[in-house]
């Protein structure tokens, strides 16, 4: 299987350290949207989109290079992110963003979501939510989440 995650993590690297174990299980590479042009996705069988979230939302680079993507992709993808909150039901953008890549071509296979620290104003000055996260706990999740894809994939 030929896979890469492209992998949008500001902050603390949260996102990033999840990307990473799940490419280490699916043998993909974990690449920054400016590190990959959106039109070099359609040589893999598998893509991951991962992001934290600010301000509700996915990182306004991910969702651009989303974005940006050829329609009539035929791959398969799957999306994952970090936050500090869960995702509120009056806003959907782990939905939003998965519908941006079903219009490009993209069959999503499943997403992924855990606590990351998150010290975004106003909880600055508190010190944060979710201090340690992901931990070891989140990263045996998005493993097993990984090891789910690989099965699916390969079965």
């Amino acid at each position: 299987m030929n896979a890469v995650i492209v992998c949008k993590s500001v902050s603390h690297g949260n996102t990033r350290k999840v990307a990473e174990v799940i490419g280490e299980v699916l043998g993909a590479k974990v690449v920054d949207p400016a590190e990959i042009g959106p039109a070099e996705l359609a040589g893999y069988d598998l893509v991951g989109f991962g992001s934290g979230v600010r301000n509700m939302d996915f990182y306004p680079e991910l969702r651009k290079f989303a974005r940006a993507l050829p329609d009539g992709q035929r791959g398969k993808a799957f999306v994952f992110n970090t936050s500090g909150f869960p995702e509120p039901g009056f806003r959907r953008y782990r939905r939003n963003f998965t519908a941006t890549l079903e219009r490009k071509g993209f069959e999503i296979l499943d997403s992924f979501s855990c606590y990351g620290y998150d010290t975004f104003l106003p909880l600055m000055i508190v010190g944060g939510v979710r201090k340690g996260h992901p931990d070891a706990a989140d990263l045996a999740a998005a493993r097993t989440f990984a090891e789910g894809l690989r099965e699916r994939i390969a079965g």
